[in-house]
């Protein structure tokens, strides 16, 4: 069974005539890493709502079709329930961090679903060190740098033990050195724990290594879907999406009249390809 199931799924915002998201059809499996992007407003943010019950929950509206997350139909189920199978992750890391340590922080979610203290204690440890903020345990939020507050925060999700984790532009208020670092943390929860991870993000030059699948949004819907080396062509540049620098590079040397056959999304991958061209 798929971790993600969508069909026909439209949502319309109360007040607004168009659709935000219109006859989205989605299947991720399980332990999948995909990004999720396109332009500002094409719909990125609000299918990420649906899948943790935000939508309609918290944002009124008129939501049709059918989605499913971890073998629950979202409809009729509350944020709460949803919690359990779906972690989120905000953009910015300080809409999630407000108590006066890490260590309780992390902690906020289990005591609100009533997870033992015992059991509660094991998991805040657990996902303090699974997302290497142990020594961080006793520090207030406010004195952490922006890429600790977003381990933090990613801590405080994965301590509730989803199979799901959503993540809405994590790297969008942090340098490129903490970018790079969170993005290895999200990467080895997906690889360790088979976590099935959906990240949205712009910044494709950091993220397109570790992803095995890439989904593209325009204008409310899904227009490409497939590995990145796929999905990383004309089409997409055209969307407006940033292509990483070297796939950019790439497409400029096609335009030139070189024979080059592949999308590559990492300098090792452009290198190979290119001795494949210069012959030994």
């Amino acid at each position: 069974m798929p971790a993600i199931s969508a069909r026909d799924l439209t949502f319309t915002y109360v007040g607004i005539e168009e659709p935000a998201m219109q006859n989205v059809n989605l299947s991720v499996e399980q332990g999948e890493f995909a990004i999720l992007t396109g332009p500002s407003g094409c719909g990125k943010t609000t299918l990420c709502r649906c899948l943790n019950g935000l939508i309609p929950n918290f944002y009124s509206g008129n939501l049709q079709g059918e989605l499913i997350v971890d073998g629950v139909n979202v409809n009729g189920r509350s944020t709460a329930e949803l919690a359990s199978h779906v972690g989120f992750v905000f953009q910015n890391p300080e809409n999630q961090l407000f108590s006066l340590s890490v260590e309780r922080d992390v902690a906020f979610g289990l005591e609100n679903m009533g997870v033992p203290r015992e059991e509660a204690l094991e998991r805040v440890r657990w996902a303090m060190q699974a997302t290497g903020i142990t020594q961080l345990r006793e520090k207030a939020p406010y004195e952490l740098s922006g890429g600790q507050q977003q381990r933090a925060a990613i801590a405080g999700v994965l301590a509730m033990r989803p199979r799901i984790m959503v993540l809405d532009e994590p790297t969008s208020f942090l340098d490129p050195r903490s970018a790079e670092e969170i993005v290895g943390v999200i990467a080895k929860l997906n690889r360790e724990l088979q976590l099935t991870i959906l990240l949205v993000e712009h910044r494709l030059d950091i993220v397109s290594r570790y992803a095995n699948r890439v989904i593209v949004m325009d204008r409310g819907s899904i227009v490409l879907d497939g590995s990145p080396s796929e999905v990383y062509g004309e089409q997409a540049r055209l969307v407006g999406i940033g292509l990483p620098k070297v796939t950019s590079l790439f497409h400029l040397l096609r335009k030139d009249g070189i024979p080059l056959t592949t999308n590559p999304i990492t300098v090792q991958q452009a290198a190979t390809e290119l001795k494949r061209l210069l012959g030994p």
